[in-house]
């Protein structure tokens, strides 16, 4: 069985601010490592539960950030930005699931951690056909584009549970509960890793039997910004169309191709800040 993991940082037992997340900020040296611990909990999960071969997408920021002679020597790492596919590079159809791992609410969300999608100083919405979607809802999008579902989902109360509405059968381990964005009510390091560890397993045990989240083909991105500056750029891109000030539409072939358009917006939405 082949795991891939989308490994996220807001998520991360004790995580409340910005200040623990961010690479030129002190406490980011303590975290990077408790991101890195979580992930290991994950892999060794996911070996309990049948993996032989473990890919890990470091998707937090400017993707540098799990320690790699920390981490699990059974599992590959994938860092560095950018990347085509971001959060999700590496993603392909010879994998059997994807955990998602340290994940966040989407942008807008009330009570979620840091709440955001992708970028939280552009993004305010993005929806794929009618469904409104966070980080995790885009990137499930793609898994499923590859047929390939995703098993395990680890973060705040918030984000688990919004990933689940989504995903029902997503195995989702929640260790830590938000007071607002900036405060949470948060499980000791020890005791979160010994409960993404046993989730990641019982979510492999009955991987054959999950969904991919498969979307229709042809399939309408709608990008919603934080001012109209942004959008003005993304309608460079061709094809878009202006459907309101702040926020862009493609009509795309299929999610790949929405994927793309929206990552490369948020190229050109970042190039305004």
């Amino acid at each position: 069985m082949k795991v891939f993991i989308s490994a996220d940082m807001e998520g991360t037992a004790g995580v409340t601010d910005w200040d623990q997340v961010m690479p030129d900020k002190p406490d980011y040296a303590r975290f990077r490592r408790l991101m890195t611990e979580e992930v290991n909990a994950a892999i060794l999960g996911a070996l309990e539960g049948g993996a032989k071969e473990i890919v890990v997408n470091d998707s937090h920021n400017t993707m540098r950030n799990l320690l790699i002679e920390e981490l699990h020597p059974q599992a590959q790492l994938i860092s560095g930005s950018p990347k085509p596919r971001s959060m999700m590079q590496g993603i392909d159809n010879t994998f059997d699931a994807v955990f998602f791992t340290g994940y966040h609410a989407a942008a807008g969300t009330q009570d979620g951690i840091l709440d955001h999608t992708y970028s939280s100083a552009s993004v305010r919405q993005i929806k794929l056909g009618n469904l409104i979607v966070g980080e995790a809802g885009l990137n499930a999008a793609l898994a499923g584009y590859f047929k390939v579902p995703v098993a395990l989902v680890t973060g705040d109360v918030t984000a688990v549970t919004q990933t689940k509405k989504l995903l029902p059968q997503v195995e989702a381990v929640a260790i830590k509960e938000p007071i607002g964005r900036l405060a949470a009510r948060s499980y000791q390091p020890v005791e979160a890793r010994r409960r993404i560890k046993e989730g990641a397993t019982r979510a492999l045990k009955r991987a054959k039997d999950l969904k991919p989240l498969i979307l229709p083909r042809p399939l309408t991105v709608e990008l919603e910004w934080t001012y109209t500056a942004m959008a003005d750029r993304c309608m460079l891109i061709p094809g878009t169309t202006r459907v309101h000030p702040r926020t862009v539409a493609y009509k795309a072939r299929d999610v790949e191709q929405a994927f793309s358009v929206t990552m490369a917006c948020l190229v050109l939405a970042r190039s305004t800040l």
